[in-house]
């Protein structure tokens, strides 16, 4: 009711039909949607490739595997009962990794073929809006790349094998002093502890002091929560680009979300200027990154401040977790498997008296080593889901056309446990790395945990010196056993990248 002019509008609409219009038009609306919904999920470009109806016709299924933590598992058994291609939802198709997909989803291209652009609805931008390895152009992903790698190349690496060593040392004495309180190690902390404070060495020539202090520190905590919440924004941006725009403008709105994307891009930046500001008594990747043409001071330079700021958020999330989940997954299979934690150690023990003996060019050499590393990351991948790509507008897979802005992607925990690809895809099985003649029919090329490509993970030469380094100094020094509550300590749901037991503690 209008009280200044006393005309009641619902009335005046139902005399004139425009509410029964108004209902006409919401239910054709409902109706299309339906429809259209339908169509695609029967007769549609994407209507070939096989998986459960329901996830042709809508996302919801898929937002609450997301959501719950089941994605990566349930994307494994629909893969087991589909085949090598599945349709996850109404525009998102998933791959197992034959050398041929990850070619076609993220491999270099050429003859009039356009890279497939990371996906929008997964990928975020900067917070600062600046331009980073992960989610840019590819203009600027080659620019930057080309100053990074000198960062992250092997000779490069190399000169850092005595600080590298020296974290290890840290990780020896921090061990043993827990071993001599007589307490239970949580190995995947000790790991953690220790692959952010040597990040944090190589980017900002200060350590975080984790293992020093035993716990993690403020920073870290907000990162690990940040990928639970980014696990969220994920699942419900996957329901539609409107509704992802509005999540994204609705969670920046939450005070506590807020304060901490505040709080890291703040504490990352000021550590970027305090090393820039300074010339460290050794060299770091920021040293390399300058004597590459990375200056941001430097006259014309193309390397902006906000640009360094983006960048180390990247190295600080991306060469850390990562790691310390792999060596954390790797050393539980071997306690699983204690015929190979033995064949292992004898083979550590007999070249390496301590960790004095340890270089980097021998554990290179060490093939019980190499294979075991490897089969942890075929078993425990620290990334296992697939990092999608939005079809370009002639993206063809295996040739098969696919329809412009369709997301795909491989999907590394179900390629790596594909029968087709990996004979006892379910068991750790590292002399299939060995030759042995059982595995023959294996397609080990398969195995890609730093993807393929120009936007391949510029970081691997670093995570393989660690994974050696950090493995060995354990194994060398000390004997492990699997604490009883951990027998099932795989069997986790997932945020992104990060496998986490307690999935449902919103504190963390």
């Amino acid at each position: 009711m209008s009280h200044a002019t006393g005309v009641n509008f619902p009335d005046v609409i139902r005399q004139n039909g425009l509410y029964k219009v108004g209902i006409l038009l919401l239910v054709a609306l409902c109706l299309h949607l339906i429809g259209r919904s339908i169509y695609s999920a029967f007769f549609g470009p994407l209507s070939k490739f096989p998986g459960p109806k329901l996830r042709a016709i809508t996302q919801l299924p898929r937002c609450w595997m997301i959501l719950t933590g089941r994605d990566a598992l349930d994307t494994v058994a629909l893969h087991k009962k589909y085949g090598n291609a599945v349709r996850l939802g109404p525009a998102t198709l998933s791959f197992v990794g034959t050398p041929e997909h990850w070619r076609d989803i993220y491999g270099f291209k050429g003859n009039g073929q356009l890279e497939n652009p990371k996906d929008p609805q997964f990928f975020e931008n900067p917070k600062n809006g600046q331009a980073n390895l992960i989610y840019t152009s590819q203009a600027d992903h080659q620019r930057q790349r080309r100053v990074i790698s000198h960062a992250f190349a092997d000779k490069s690496l190399r000169q850092q094998e005595q600080l590298l060593k020296s974290w290890a040392d840290k990780l020896r004495t921090f061990l043993r002093q827990k071993i001599e309180a007589g307490e239970t190690i949580d190995m995947v902390r000790a790991y953690n502890y220790t692959t952010f404070d040597v990040m944090a060495d190589l980017t900002f020539a200060e350590p975080l002091y984790m293992l020093d202090k035993s716990e993690y520190v403020p920073w870290v905590e907000t990162i690990f929560k940040a990928i639970r919440i980014s696990t969220r924004i994920r699942a419900i941006k996957s329901l539609g680009k409107s509704i992802g725009a509005f999540i994204n403008i609705l969670f920046m709105r939450i005070p506590s979300i807020n304060k901490r994307r505040l709080e890291h891009w703040g504490y990352t930046a000021k550590r970027v200027d305090k090393r820039l500001a300074q010339t460290p008594v050794r060299p770091d990747l920021w040293t390399r990154i300058l004597e590459s043409g990375g200056d941001p001071h430097a006259p014309e330079s193309s390397f902006p401040i906000g640009e360094h700021h983006a960048i180390a958020a990247i190295f600080m999330i991306g060469g850390t977790e990562t790691t310390a989940t792999s060596l954390s997954g790797t050393t539980y299979y071997l306690l699983r498997n204690p015929e190979w934690m033995e064949k292992l150690k004898t083979e550590l023990r007999g070249r390496f008296k301590s960790l004095e003996d340890i270089q980097f060019d021998q554990l290179t050499k060490l093939p019980i080593l190499t294979a075991c590393l490897k089969e942890g990351l075929r078993m425990y991948p620290p990334v296992p889901i697939g990092f999608p790509r939005a079809a370009s507008s002639n993206c063809m897979i295996q040739d098969r056309f696919v329809p412009e802005g369709t997301s795909i992607c491989v999907s590394q925990l179900a390629t790596y446990r594909s029968e087709s690809l990996f004979k006892h895809a379910d068991e750790f099985r590292p002399e299939r790395w060995l030759g042995d003649p059982e595995f023959a029919g294996d397609v080990l090329t398969a195995l890609e945990p730093f993807s393929v490509g120009p936007r391949n993970c510029v970081g691997k030469n670093l995570a393989w010196h660690e994974l050696r380094l950090l493995l060995t100094t354990v194994l060398v020094h000390f004997d492990l056993e699997l604490c009883p509550e951990s027998k099932d300590w795989n069997n986790q749901k997932v945020d992104i990248s990060l496998h986490d037991p307690d999935f449902d503690d919103e504190d963390g």
